[in-house]
């Protein structure tokens, strides 16, 4: 029993996720949960007495509009026909007065009202009514029955022209038509209109807003007389200061849960956490963190941030004395080899010049000659990467290729000292590696040149490209123009070691016979 107690103690899911969860998270997701419900009931109560009282509105709605439209249609259709029967006996008989006295008998009760027609021949003289007391805006087509709506006068039926050219119309006044679409027994205000597809309106009768809170519901009933509608609207359930409380109140909830959510959460959250970036923000290297002002009442858990804090400055400034000085004993190290590879250079150019004195031959002098301008190359890189080492932005490529062609001229054999060459090189920075490979693929192509023809000219440019880290360096020289003898050299000799410069450089190396140039694309940038 006694093992079973720590599993009855273990907390539940959400508790144990509440317990995870910060502070002022979890203080607000408490209120929220707990006004939760609340804010629903009263939201749902509001929603469902709007809705029924909306259904209520929309159901009278539907049986005043449908028996206003009935009413309209009715008098509208029973006139057309009655006026329709009378315009083909008139068309037929221009004397027939008895068609003409049935239908002004039918119209006589409503002329009063201000309802009239006319029944005209082919030419346009009056053969029964009157004329109407409205001018047309346009013209009525005579092969269809059309419906003109006058705004704030009435409507015009206009019947199709008869066989022999007679034609019918009728007026209906705005006074009338409100009076027939007027429903029985129907209290509450309402507004009435008939409008088209084409967008003509005729306003019945007009329902005044009360402000921005006034809500309509309205009804649209075809009439089935040339695409004419009968609108019909009406107020809602007006929205009062009680609706807008109980609307509202689920806001309100919302409102003072978030704001005692946030005073809460900024006491022991916000503003502890704020200090404590404050802090960190004025750390300076090297130095550790001080003790770190959270607050009268911070959280736990601000509290043991800020000590990990402090114990990590403490941690990092170690790291970094102890990196300072691992630096320092790396920097001098690095020193001393590089001064000792320098020595060891020396001391090989030396030993090639001291061979090259007490050769047997002057082959063999020009064989430790050649020697001795390759071991030069790398001196020369080895010893401008040691200069710039302090600053490590790359080695100055113009001051290289310089440096390479001085020596180079100074090691050339007697019978070459009419060699020159012209350096046009931009300032540029490139690797160590881009340096030695560079130094040696000039020293090889100055080389070849001087084999063809020991006081040959050479020129030596190297400029930016198109692309920003691509520098084009070129060789040119009478002497490297496509012949014999240099196509020999370049196979037995020099080809393979160019090849494998460039493929050290993962360029290719770019021959223009005709010219006599190399060109090569070095990865490198602008010292300027």
């Amino acid at each position: 029993m006694a093992e079973d107690e720590p599993e009855r103690r273990r907390p539940t899911a959400p508790a144990a996720v509440l317990q995870r969860l910060p502070t002022g998270a979890r203080v607000f997701l408490i209120l929220s949960i707990a006004l939760l419900p609340l804010a629903l009931i009263a939201l749902f109560a509001t929603l469902q007495t709007t809705r029924t009282a909306d259904l209520e509105t929309r159901a009278r709605l539907r049986v005043a509009g449908v028996e206003a439209s009935r009413a309209l249609a009715n008098e509208l259709v029973g006139d057309v026909n009655a006026l329709r029967v009378a315009l083909l006996a008139i068309d037929g008989d221009d004397e027939d007065s008895p068609s003409c006295a049935r239908v002004q008998g039918i119209f006589a009760q409503q002329s009063a009202a201000g309802i009239r027609f006319e029944i005209a021949g082919s030419d346009a003289a009056t053969l029964c009514g009157a004329p109407l007391p409205v001018t047309l805006p346009t013209p009525p087509e005579p092969d269809r029955l059309q419906v003109t709506l006058l705004p704030e006068q009435g409507l015009v039926v206009h019947l199709p022209a008869a066989p022999n050219g007679s034609r019918a119309d009728a007026f209906f006044p705005t006074a009338v038509l409100a009076d027939i679409a007027r429903p029985s027994g129907f209290i509450p205000p309402y507004a009435a209109q008939l409008n088209q597809e084409d967008g003509a309106t005729l306003l019945l009768q007009a329902l005044p807003r009360r402000g921005p809170l006034d809500r309509h519901e309205t009804l649209v009933v075809p009439l089935g007389v040339d695409n004419l509608n009968f609108a019909m609207s009406v107020r809602s359930a007006p929205i009062t200061s009680p609706v807008l409380v109980a609307m509202l109140l689920p806001l309100l909830m919302w409102a003072s849960a978030a704001g005692i959510g946030w005073f809460v959460v900024d006491r022991l959250l916000i503003r502890p956490l704020r200090r404590l970036r404050a802090s960190v923000a004025a750390f300076t290297p090297g130095e550790g963190i001080g003790r770190i002002d959270l607050g009268s009442a911070p959280a736990q858990e601000i509290a043991e941030l800020g000590d990990t804090f402090q114990a990590i400055t403490r941690t990092v400034h170690e790291h970094e004395t102890n990196l300072a000085e691992g630096l320092v004993r790396q920097t001098k190290l690095t020193r001393e080899v590089h001064h000792r590879v320098k020595n060891n250079l020396q001391v090989i150019a030396s030993l090639i010049n001291f061979h090259a004195r007490s050769a047997p031959s002057a082959d063999a002098s020009a064989a430790y000659a050649s020697i001795q301008r390759r071991v030069d190359a790398l001196a020369v890189v080895h010893r401008h990467h040691y200069a710039e080492m302090e600053e490590n932005r790359g080695l100055e490529l113009r001051a290289v290729i310089g440096e390479l062609a001085s020596n180079i001229r100074a090691t050339a054999p007697e019978h070459a000292s009419g060699l020159g060459i012209t350096i046009d090189v931009e300032p540029l920075l490139v690797s160590q590696d881009v340096g030695v490979a560079v130094s040696f693929l000039l020293t090889e192509l100055i080389e070849l040149a001087m084999s063809v023809n020991p006081s040959t000219q050479v020129r030596i440019s190297a400029k930016i490209a198109g692309e920003a880290e691509q520098v084009t360096v070129r060789v040119s020289s009478p002497a490297l123009v496509e012949s014999a003898e240099l196509g020999e050299l370049v196979g037995t000799r020099y080809g393979r070691v160019l090849l494998g410069l460039s493929r050290q450089l993962r360029a290719p190396l770019h021959h223009d016979p005709l010219v006599g140039a190399y060109e090569i694309a070095i990865s490198g940038r602008s010292a300027r």
